[in-house]
Formats: C-alpha cells, sequence, structure tokens
C-alpha cells in the first residue's frame, strides 16, 4: 500500500482557512474558489480531508432533554416519520413515563394542526401524555380501545379521550366496554351497541394516533397481565412476542389473528396500518423485540422513547 503524501504546513493552513469559509461562514465551493484562486475541484477535495483527517470535527449537540443524534439514527435506521429519544434517568419507571409523556405531549402539540382526528389507544405512556397535555387545535378525538383495568390507574380509556376533548374542544368519540370480552359472542354484541358503532365508524378518519407498545411478557403487556395462563400461552404459541392497543404481533412483522382477537373491543390491524401517523410511545428495553415487530408490521411509523430501549433497536 503507498502511503498518504503528508500535508505540508502551507496545505493545512490552507485546509483549515478553506474549511472556516465554508462551515463557520457559510460561503459556496465556487466563492472560495475565486477568493483563494484555486479551483472548486480543488475546494471540494480540502474539505473532504479536512473531514476525514480530523482537522475539521463536527458535533450534534444534545437539546435539553432529548438526544438528537440518538433520535435522528433511529429515525433514519427505521424510517419512521418521528423518532424522539429522551436522556432521562431509567430506574424509576413511573418516573420515565411521566418524562415520555412530557415529550410526546409536546410532539403532539407540534404536529396535531387543524383538519387532523386523534385516535388514543389506553395505555399507561399514553395516559402519561395525555395528562399532561395543555393545548391542541379543535379537532375530534376518537377512541380506539376499550378498557383494562390497572391497580396503579383510576383513569378509563373514555376518560383519557375526553379530557383530551376538552382541551381540543372537539367532539370525543367514545364508549364504554372493556378492551377484552369473556368470549367472541359477547364482543361481538358489544359492538354493536350504537356507541361503540359510532366509535368505530370514525377510525377511517383518524389521521394521527398515539399508542402503547407491550412486550408479550408479565408487566410489559397490560394485556398479558390480564389474560390466563393458558391464554398467554396460546398466543405464545402462535409467535406473538407483543401487541399494539389490542393487535398482536409475532417476530415475523406480522399481525397474528385467532379465536382471542375475536374477544378484543378495538381498532384491528387493517384499519391501524392505515392511519397516516401512529407514534408509539413505548419504554423498557425488553420491549426491543415488539417495537421492531411494531415497525415491521407497519403497525407504528412513529416513537417517543428513551435511551436504552433506542440502542436496543440499534443494536440489530
Amino acid at each position: 500500500m503507498v502511503a498518504a503524501p503528508a500535508r505540508g504546513p502551507a496545505e493545512l493552513v490552507l485546509m483549515a482557512s478553506v474549511a472556516r469559509r465554508h462551515f463557520l461562514d457559510g460561503h459556496s465551493k465556487v466563492e472560495i474558489a475565486e477568493e483563494f484562486g484555486i479551483s472548486r475541484f480543488k475546494v471540494a477535495r480540502l474539505l473532504d480531508t479536512a473531514l476525514t483527517s480530523g482537522v475539521v470535527r463536527i458535533e450534534i449537540a444534545a437539546h435539553g432533554d432529548i438526544d438528537v443524534d440518538l433520535s435522528d439514527r433511529l429515525r433514519n435506521c427505521f424510517g419512521l416519520t418521528h423518532a424522539l429519544v429522551v436522556d432521562t434517568a431509567e430506574e424509576d419507571l413511573s418516573a420515565l413515563r411521566r418524562c415520555l409523556g412530557q415529550t410526546a405531549a409536546e410532539l403532539a402539540s407540534e404536529i396535531v394542526g387543524d383538519g387532523d382526528v386523534l385516535g388514543l389507544a389506553w395505555a399507561r405512556s399514553v395516559h402519561a401524555m395525555t395528562s399532561q397535555l395543555t393545548t391542541l387545535p379543535r379537532v375530534p378525538v376518537v377512541q380506539l380501545t376499550g378498557a383494562l383495568s390497572r391497580p396503579d390507574m383510576d383513569e378509563s380509556s373514555v376518560d383519557l379521550v375526553r379530557d383530551v376533548a376538552r382541551i381540543t374542544r372537539g367532539p370525543a368519540y367514545v364508549f364504554y366496554a372493556p378492551m377484552i370480552m369473556p368470549d367472541a359472542t359477547s364482543a361481538r354484541t358489544l359492538r354493536r351497541q350504537r356507541e361503540v358503532v359510532k366509535a368505530f365508524d370514525q377510525f377511517p378518519s383518524v389521521t394521527k394516533a398515539f399508542v402503547g407498545i407491550g412486550h408479550w411478557s408479565a408487566g410489559a403487556s397490560t394485556l398479558f397481565d390480564a389474560m390466563t395462563e393458558e391464554e398467554r400461552a396460546h398466543l405464545a404459541e402462535r409467535g406473538v412476542i407483543g401487541d399494539v392497543s389490542g393487535v398482536f404481533v409475532s417476530a415475523k412483522d406480522k399481525p397474528v389473528r385467532g379465536p382471542i382477537s375475536k374477544r378484543i373491543v378495538a381498532i384491528d390491524y387493517d384499519a391501524m396500518r392505515a392511519i397516516p401517523e401512529v407514534i408509539a410511545i413505548p419504554y423498557g428495553r425488553q420491549k426491543a423485540p415488539a417495537v421492531r415487530a411494531a415497525i415491521g408490521s407497519g403497525l407504528v411509523n412513529g416513537l417517543v422513547t428513551h435511551g436504552s430501549l433506542a440502542r436496543a433497536l440499534l443494536d440489530r
């Protein structure tokens, strides 16, 4: 291999001067070439060498609680419309949810505009977001899922949607129903109720939605925790590794449908996939496989998450 020729002091100074004019002063390559009396091709070579040799170092600085570099890498890697990675302590899950909720609330206030229809699924992370919303345009708000009772949450999915509708001053499409019914027959009967039909009829109009992602394991999925051991094992045998608002997903990036799916009172795979922007707010490093499956299946195209989960997603 032929060694690269050593750069003399004059070339180093020229390289630094050209780089300063371009990167700091904003001059074009043509302007720099005229100033220094060299070709624009030599200017381009000098700029390239300045970067590769370390004469110029470009640093992307963090902004507040957002890790902008990690956010950009995550967005590019998965082709996401939005990716926000929050740089925060992760030991306290309640505090982590609040931090993610605050960032998601800021994102919602930024991207939800006039003419949008906002869909909200029941999830602890979505509740953390809605509790910190202060302003939104006048848009309709649609309930996407029934509710699951949890000892650490008092508000239902109906409360969640109505609270946000009071902020938007738009109509609230809500229905009183659990997310999972004892059998398919009772679920079908419930879906024929007037308020359920009215809310479900709004699904094709939803333009932006916020959802949670569950990993198919104890404590990492509210839906998993609500099922019997037999039901959990049945879905695991069918390849389920996660759930998004009642839609089960596998490691093959495919939805998993079956008898249990017929008992779910929530938006289905096809309706969710048709929503232009679905922002998920997952937390917990162990959820990485479920998050990948949710993105790969086309259900989710935006993320608000934290550092360790973002790095786990990128490690693959």
